[in-house]
């Protein structure tokens, strides 16, 4: 059952015995022994080249079950639909990050083993084969309708011994969620001021600030003074085309500005498609008088809904449930400030197709 249809009081409740067990789920179970004690409500599943079951997602129960040559080596625990799960006398998900943060270094000095900084910037810890996460939460309007919340909530990575040492590293997991390419967080979250922030203009489907749609990468660079990206990310041409190629650039990614630029590429030369105006560091961009980056984002929703009934326009909802005017290529987006949450906004050329 997801969220929006269970009460709080009938969520499940596990207990972590670190690097053993997780509730039923012993790790060195195979697929089918998880799927006789889960059932069989699967989301779907992935096989490796083996013929071994890889992952299996359990949408009703919100787990992930993750196996290494055939046997359960990981479980991922989501923090809105998932069992809740107690360490000794911490509650694990579903609770603000600090606190979690706060009760895991306690019991950690109390049992005297290290706690580190994850990719994500939250407590990992190897002894238990712990690693610690958080997601926006989501609750239900007065209408019925799900809504983004402006605070964070926690979910879990939970592994055997073998994969205790570095658990977004393991082959397995990667499957589930590979978070090479992503940027590592320190465990901080600074907000720029808004007087820190420049101002930038916007015409849809045209421009945002300096940058024009249709630009390449050079010409970004240049517009944003010659900035390096900080990270790019691109691909070699697809396996199923059979022809070789040059590396192409997806996205580059500017810290200094503030922005990632989003390109596709026609005839091999990368265009500029979309630019992310970043929550916590990008300008200050404007949509009918109200500023849309740094906020509390439910607030920015607000307005988004309250335009739309108004002016009788349509609203689109993306598939992270981000919210954006139709026909002006803007989705209002979620980001991460610690335990709150705070808009950022992605602009697009026409035609561009918002995948998150």
């Amino acid at each position: 059952m997801r969220w929006w249809k269970r009460k709080p009081e009938d969520r499940a409740q596990w207990v972590l015995d670190p690097l053993v067990a997780v509730g039923p789920l012993r790790f060195g179970m195979t697929s089918g022994q998880v799927e006789a004690v889960l059932g069989e409500g699967l989301l779907g599943s992935y096989q490796g080249a083996k013929g071994e079951e890889d992952l299996q997602r359990y949408s009703d129960l919100g787990v992930t079950a993750i196996y290494q040559r055939g046997h359960l080596v990981a479980v991922a625990i989501d923090a809105m639909d998932g069992p809740l799960i107690r360490l000794r006398d911490v509650e694990l998900i579903a609770r603000t990050p600090s606190g979690v943060r706060a009760d895991i270094h306690r019991l950690a000095s109390e049992d005297n083993v290290a706690v580190r900084v994850n990719w994500s910037g939250d407590p990992e810890v190897a002894a238990w084969g712990l690693s610690m996460g958080a997601r926006p939460g989501r609750g239900l309007s007065a209408a019925g309708f799900s809504e983004r919340k402006d605070t964070m909530i926690t979910d879990a990575l939970l592994v055997c011994a073998e994969l205790a040492e570095a658990p977004y590293l393991s082959e397995p997991v990667i499957q589930w969620c590979d978070v090479r390419e992503l940027e590592s967080n320190p465990g901080a979250w600074p907000v720029k001021p808004d007087a820190d922030r420049p101002r930038w203009d916007w015409t849809p489907l045209e421009r945002i600030g300096p940058l024009q749609f249709g630009m390449n990468p050079l010409q970004v660079a240049d517009a944003l003074g010659g900035e390096a990206p900080a990270a790019r990310h691109g691909h070699f041409p697809w396996p199923f085309l059979n022809k070789p190629g040059l590396w192409s650039v997806n996205a580059e990614r500017f810290d200094e500005a503030g922005v990632t630029a989003h390109y596709w590429g026609e005839h091999g030369i990368p265009r500029l498609t979309a630019v992310t105006v970043h929550g916590r560091t990008g300008p200050q961009v404007s949509y009918a008088g109200t500023e849309l980056i740094g906020k509390k984002v439910s607030v920015i929703d607000d307005v988004l809904c309250q335009r739309a009934e108004r002016d009788e326009i349509g609203l689109l909802a993306g598939c992270n449930g981000d919210l954006g005017p139709d026909g002006l290529g803007m989705w209002v987006r979620a980001t991460r400030a610690g335990d709150a949450v705070i808009s950022e906004a992605r602009f697009c050329a026409e035609g561009w197709e918002d995948h998150g």
